[in-house]
């Protein structure tokens, strides 16, 4: 096995061993916290409100708005991130937004595909965990049946001698 051969191996143990435990663990952990509020939110749940934006922060291909969402009875939420933002949002801005519960945000009622990223993120998580539960099924397997041969290999041993 060459240099490029064992690199690969390399990455792949890594990936198997280290990779999927994360993914799992950040997909299960984040996704899941935010999963059912997400679905409340696109199926029109949740307490309405007013959001408004008190600052920006842009990215490479998109922007988030974090700010106050405030219900009719005057309680608020400060410091939020609003999901699903319509395209002409911009700083001080107010927007119909509802709070369905989720960790750091309110959704607008414009809808947005949110709900969506959501639920990928949580079946990646999903997905990970389970290949790598198999992934040590298979590897202790692996282990006992060598055991096994090993221990078989002595007692022939001993029977030959």
């Amino acid at each position: 096995m060459g240099i490029l051969g064992r690199i690969e191996n390399w990455r792949a143990k890594f990936f198997v061993w280290i990779g999927l435990p994360v993914i799992a663990g950040i997909g299960l952990l984040y996704g899941t916290q935010d999963l059912v509020p997400a679905w409340q939110a696109h199926s029109g749940g949740g307490t309405p409100g007013l959001f408004t934006a008190m600052s920006e922060d842009c990215g490479k291909y998109s922007c988030s708005f974090y700010g106050e969402w405030e219900t009719a009875d005057g309680s608020t939420r400060k410091d939020v991130i609003l999901y699903d933002e319509p395209d002409s949002m911009r700083v001080g801005k107010t927007v119909d937004a509802v709070d369905t519960g989720a960790r750091k945000g309110v959704f607008a009622t414009t809808g947005g595909s949110t709900y969506l990223l959501i639920t990928g993120f949580t079946l990646a998580g999903i997905a990970a965990a389970i290949g790598w539960v198999f992934v040590v099924v298979r590897a202790l397997r692996r282990r006992q049946a060598k055991a096994r041969a090993k221990e078989d290999d002595k007692a022939l041993f001993r029977i030959g001698n």
